[in-house]
């Protein structure tokens, strides 16, 4: 989760929302800025992995059965 805020902090810094420019800043952190690359594939990779153990973890808890109550 750590990586996932400081990468994400990284490439706000370097990225516009804007419809026009948008890709253009993609390729631009991707190309021109120093490990940019690097830092853009660990942030989808990343929220790619987040995503799976949750899913795990959901998937345990309907397993398991601990959405029932113990009374």
């Amino acid at each position: 989760v750590i990586l996932q805020i400081l990468t994400g902090l990284f490439l706000a810094m370097h990225y516009t929302s804007d419809t026009t420019t948008a890709f253009s800043s993609v390729t631009h952190i991707c190309r021109d800025v120093n490990y940019g690359w690097i830092i853009r594939y660990l942030h989808a990779n990343g929220a790619s992995m987040f995503f799976i153990c949750l899913f795990i973890h959901v998937g345990r808890g309907l397993y398991y059965g601990s959405y029932t109550s113990f009374e």
